[in-house]
């Protein structure tokens, strides 16, 4: 992991496409103050299923697959994720075990919350907080749809999600 000079996310010419970034002037500033940004090198494990989460990761670069593990060992990609998205989320907030594990396909440039921090954040940013709730909410239809696919064999059309 190599450490980079902080770059502000109001700079971030993806922002506007990605849904946590989109977030307003005053609450991009707090969670510029938050972060640390490093660049991961491909390969590089963010956290593994089981472990106790550190914070959030949000990709600003590159992707990563997430994988769960059988009992027997035998591991299945759940998906890819890919520049802007938050891992590590769900069990940063519950305060959880990690439910999957999180590898970096390519080199990539991470962003890391503390979770201590992402909770006074979400906190005293109630915009940040209903975009955390909206990206759970995907993350749920998305588990649903999944779940559909494989035991019905049938897959819904994706659910668009407008953020208010």
């Amino acid at each position: 992991m190599e450490s980079i000079v902080e770059q502000s996310c109001l700079e971030c010419l993806e922002r506007s496409d990605r849904l946590f970034c989109d977030l307003p002037a005053e609450a991009l500033k707090a969670f510029d103050a938050l972060k640390s940004i490093a660049i991961y090198p491909r390969g590089s494990v963010l956290f593994r299923e089981g472990t106790l989460p550190r914070g959030i990761f949000v990709l600003c670069d590159g992707r990563a697959r997430l994988t769960v593990c059988s009992e027997s060992g035998r591991r299945m990609t759940v998906r890819i994720a890919g520049p802007g998205e938050i891992l590590g989320l769900s069990a940063c907030l519950a305060a959880t075990q990690h439910e999957l594990t999180a590898e970096l396909l390519d080199n990539a440039q991470i962003a890391m919350v503390k979770r201590q921090d992402l909770m006074g954040f979400l906190h005293d940013h109630r915009e940040a907080c209903m975009q955390v709730v909206n990206l759970l909410s995907q993350d749920l239809h998305q588990a649903y749809d999944r779940v559909r696919a494989v035991g019905m064999g049938k897959s819904r059309r994706p659910r668009t999600f407008q953020v208010h």
